[in-house]
C-alpha cells in the first residue's frame, strides 16, 4: 500500500497550482509592496511558469502508460532543475554580494538592446541589485523560498513520474 495516495493527475495538478500561486504571490508583492524584481527574479518567474505548464499538461493528459508518466516526470524535473540553478545563483549572490551597487540597466532595456545569449549571460553573471534582500519570511529571502519550492516541485515531479502505477 502506497503511503502517498495521490494519483499522478492530482499530484501534477497540485504542483501546477503551486507554481501559478507562487507567480501570483510574486506579482502581488511587486504591485502591492513595491518589491521590484531583479533580472534573476524574472527568470525564476519564467522557470515557475514553464514548470507549471509542464505539470498542468501532465495532469490534464495523465497518461496511463508508465513511459508517458516517466517522460512528464523527467520533463518536470528538468524544468525545476533550471529553476534550482537560477534560484541557487540568486541565493548565492545574496549571501556573497558583489562590490558594486547596481544590476546594470533595467531588464526591459537589456531585453530590447541585447541578443538572447548576451542577455542570459549578463543576467546570470550577477549584480549588486540581485544581492539585495528586500523581504524575508521565517529567515529566508524570496529567492531562498523559490529554491525550496523548486526542490520540492522537482521531487514531486520525479515521485509522480517514476513511481509504480497501481
Amino acid at each position: 500500500m502506497n503511503p502517498i495516495r495521490g494519483s499522478f493527475r492530482s499530484l501534477m495538478l497540485t504542483g501546477a497550482i503551486a507554481c501559478f500561486a507562487l507567480i501570483g504571490f510574486a506579482i502581488y508583492s511587486q504591485l502591492q509592496w513595491g518589491l521590484e524584481p531583479c533580472p534573476l527574479c524574472i527568470f525564476q518567474r519564467i522557470a515557475f511558469a514553464a514548470l507549471g505548464l509542464v505539470l498542468l499538461v501532465a495532469g490534464l493528459h495523465a497518461p496511463r502508460r508508465r513511459g508517458g508518466r516517466t517522460a512528464y516526470g523527467l520533463l518536470g524535473f528538468a524544468a525545476a532543475a533550471v529553476g534550482i540553478g537560477i534560484a541557487g545563483r540568486h541565493v548565492w549572490l545574496q549571501l556573497n554580494p558583489p562590490g558594486f551597487a547596481a544590476c546594470g540597466a533595467p531588464f526591459s532595456f537589456m531585453r530590447e538592446t541585447m541578443d538572447t545569449p548576451t542577455l542570459i549571460q549578463k543576467v546570470l553573471t550577477g549584480s549588486g541589485d540581485c544581492g539585495t534582500v528586500d523581504w524575508t519570511f521565517l529567515g529566508l529571502s524570496m529567492p531562498a523560498w523559490s529554491l525550496v519550492w523548486f526542490v520540492l516541485l522537482a521531487g514531486l515531479a520525479l515521485f509522480a513520474g517514476l513511481r509504480a502505477t497501481r
